[in-house]
């Protein structure tokens, strides 16, 4: 990471403070009110020395100040709790809204938009490296303040008192952040790279944990063990380069504190001593004076080693921002539907699309241009070998990739409809079932309202009826992570009910029978040929059988579709829907 790429992520990190503006002011004015307290305390605990030791004022003199001694430690120890509490309020403000912009931005990518990660680094990007933002906002970005601020209230004080004091202070104060900002020059990269490692660890650990049962069947076992040994290697020796750099760091300023502080001793030893006689504008050197600087010396650099202390912070930060910016600019220039319209509709919709190119997050085509209507209450089915686009095209519609040209719904430019209101008028079933609520009757109504009678009418028309007396809590039975205790077969019929639940504008299918058995792919397509007869319909499928009735047949090969028309006409006529009939009958025969 080149230093001009640093400065313009510590710049991204500020910006985003003004999620935590106000905490954050209120962290630093608890910090300013301390300071005072504690050179009010300072000063009085100089005074009772100086009316004991030069002024022999006898112990009953000085109730008022011990009180109001005790008053300073106790209004210290509650400004402190404030700004603890402030700090942190701050920090988890800005990374709630710096975790949502990153939520929202993967919803509006969906499933397309997340296959370029592992799963672990998809964790580690909204977990650990948002988490570790949260000592740069609650700690280093107020004592950036307060590390000006209270120095400058400390040498306000001691300079009516004795200058000579106060000027070692100011000119020994900047050594510290420059000798500091020298050893911790390669902090950030060092973070960098630490992230990297723990990015790729999560991964890795997470990929061969889904993947167990595979491994094991090929004897993999070994071998990925070992590759997880080296990727903990790499990320244990990240860890102790970011260790060695920060206790370098702390070394270095406490230093240079204790050389400042002890040659304001010294100033005042040889001052008492009448070998020096300046700094005191000819008043004489009092001992007040002289216990006060003393005692407001190490105060004086404590800021600054505060700062010191969360210069790690920064340097963590600024490594966990660099993946974090990247991915919400990448994500923020990319053209995705970020539409404000909201049409109402009732019944299936019309799609046409208008020389329409289907393009990545970072804008490089995927198809051809496409020109289609697909009308209302049509089924058509997409074919075509691996490769050809069709789950692009899919995409598309779903909102889940940009796209150049036009795609319109009954008239409306896709992209000028707000996304979660579009996507409500959708039914999709894919290859993959996903079940993310509990049960198997959450997962079929995930907060939709629905009488029982329509309940009942999806349960039988999805075949989940033949087994659902088999689970051992019936329609509550718990799914599991990955719905680990339903077949395949039985979580693509819970799938299936869910799309039919409710009536849809448009009903979107990826090859939902692609991993069935026969008696399981018998019931998923009667449930969705008989919803297909209800709304708009686009399928892909490499299933040729049984699409003698649908509508249309459209054929995609490079990006583009190439053929159109019915079944009968398609396998009768040269071309590639059928090669792929001639292709298949092979197959078969073998």
């Amino acid at each position: 990471m080149n230093k001009s790429r640093q400065q313009f992520l510590v710049r991204w990190l500020k910006e985003q403070r003004h999620y935590g503006r106000r905490w954050l002011r209120l962290s630093v004015i608890t910090g300013v009110f301390s300071a005072l307290l504690i050179i009010t305390q300072a000063g009085i605990i100089a005074r009772v020395l100086q009316n004991f030791i030069i002024s022999h004022q006898p112990a009953s003199d000085t109730p008022g100040l011990l009180v109001a001694l005790a008053a300073c430690f106790a209004g210290r120890s509650l400004l402190h709790y404030l700004r603890e509490i402030a700090g942190f309020r701050a920090a988890s403000a800005i990374r709630e809204a710096i975790r949502q912009q990153i939520i929202l931005r993967l919803e509006a990518r969906g499933p397309a938009g997340t296959t370029s990660r592992a799963v672990g680094s998809w964790t580690t990007l909204l977990q650990e490296q948002i988490d570790n933002m949260q000592d740069y906002y609650a700690r280093y970005l107020p004592q950036m303040s307060l590390a000006t601020l209270i120095p400058a209230l400390i040498l306000i004080t001691l300079l009516p008192l004795n200058w000579t004091a106060a000027l070692i202070l100011f000119c020994t104060a900047p050594l510290i952040p420059l000798f500091m900002a020298m050893v911790g020059m390669g902090a950030a990269e060092a973070n960098r790279r630490n992230f990297q490692a723990l990015a790729r660890l999560s991964g890795d650990f997470l990929d061969r944990l889904r993947g167990l049962e595979t491994l094991r069947l090929f004897h993999r076992g070994r071998a990925e063990q070992a590759a997880i040994a080296g990727s903990t290697e790499q990320f244990r020796l990240r860890t102790m380069e970011v260790l060695r750099l920060a206790f370098l760091s702390s070394a270095v300023l406490e230093f240079f504190a204790a050389i400042s502080i002890a040659v304001v001793a010294v100033y005042f030893g040889f001052s008492y001593l009448g070998v020096l006689h300046f700094g005191d504008y000819h008043r004489g050197v009092t001992l007040f004076a002289g216990f006060l600087a003393l005692i407001l010396a190490p105060e004086f650099f404590q800021p600054l080693r505060d700062l010191g202390n969360f210069y790690h912070a920064k340097a963590q930060a600024v490594g966990a921002a660099d993946q974090l910016e990247t991915f919400l600019s990448e994500t923020e220039e990319a053209n995705l539907n970020t539409g404000t319209l909201t049409p109402g509709r009732s019944g299936p919709c019309t799609l046409v699309a208008r020389d329409l190119v289907v393009m990545t997050a970072k804008g490089k085509p995927l198809t051809q241009p496409l020109n289609f209507t697909l009308p209302a209450g049509k089924r058509i089915a997409l074919a075509g070998v691996s490769g050809a686009g069709k789950t692009s095209l899919i995409n598309v519609i779903l909102g889940f990739l940009p796209y150049q040209g036009s795609l319109t719904v009954d008239g409306t430019e896709l992209r000028d409809i707000r996304p979660d209101h579009w996507q409500k008028q959708l039914a999709w079933v894919g290859q993959n079932p996903v079940l993310p609520a509990e049960t198997v009757r959450d997962n079929i109504i995930l907060d939709r309202p629905c009488d029982a009678q329509q309940f009942q009418r999806v349960m039988e028309c999805s075949g989940i009826n033949a087994f659902i007396a088999d689970l051992p809590e019936g329609i509550d039975t718990p799914t599991g992570d990955n719905a680990v205790r339903l077949s395949v077969g039985q979580a693509q019929r819970v799938a299936v009910a869910r799309a039919l639940l409710l009536p849809s504008a448009l009903l979107l299918l990826d090859e939902p029978t692609a991993s069935l058995d026969r008696q399981s792919e018998q019931h998923v397509m009667h449930a969705l040929t008989e919803a297909s007869l209800q709304q708009t319909t686009l399928m892909i499928t490499h299933q040729l059988e049984g699409l003698q009735d649908w509508d249309e047949i459209w054929v995609m090969a490079a990006g583009q579709i190439i053929q159109k028309g019915r079944w009968q006409a398609l396998a009768t006529t040269a071309g590639p829907f059928r090669d792929m009939l001639a292709q298949r009958d092979g197959e078969i025969t073998l």
